[in-house]
């Protein structure tokens, strides 16, 4: 069965021990295994900060709420970097 993207997912929200206002946003609680090695590395340990329910109503502070949810239904996860920092440091290039 597939989810429509107007469906509501659940979203569970990290921030990152390295860097502030780093947020890494996961589609199942717990479940870093699709969220690529170095950027792990480079998130440093992961923190839980909250639950959401997302939908296209929903408005996040810094991020497109379609965006996120997009994200989370093809990769299962999210990244929300800093506003200073750049997309590419944290891909693993």
């Amino acid at each position: 069965m597939t989810q429509s993207k107007d469906a509501a997912i659940p979203c569970w929200i990290y921030r990152s021990s390295r860097k502030d206002e780093m947020y890494l946003y996961l589609a199942q609680e717990d479940h870093f295994e699709e969220v690529p090695q170095p950027l792990l590395d480079r998130f440093g340990q992961p923190v839980r900060v909250m639950e959401l329910e997302l939908h296209p109503g929903r408005e996040l502070a810094r991020e497109d709420v379609t965006k996120v949810m997009a994200s989370l239904r093809e990769q299962g996860f999210y990244l929300q970097i800093p506003p200073d920092i750049q997309a590419k440091l944290y891909r693993g290039d």
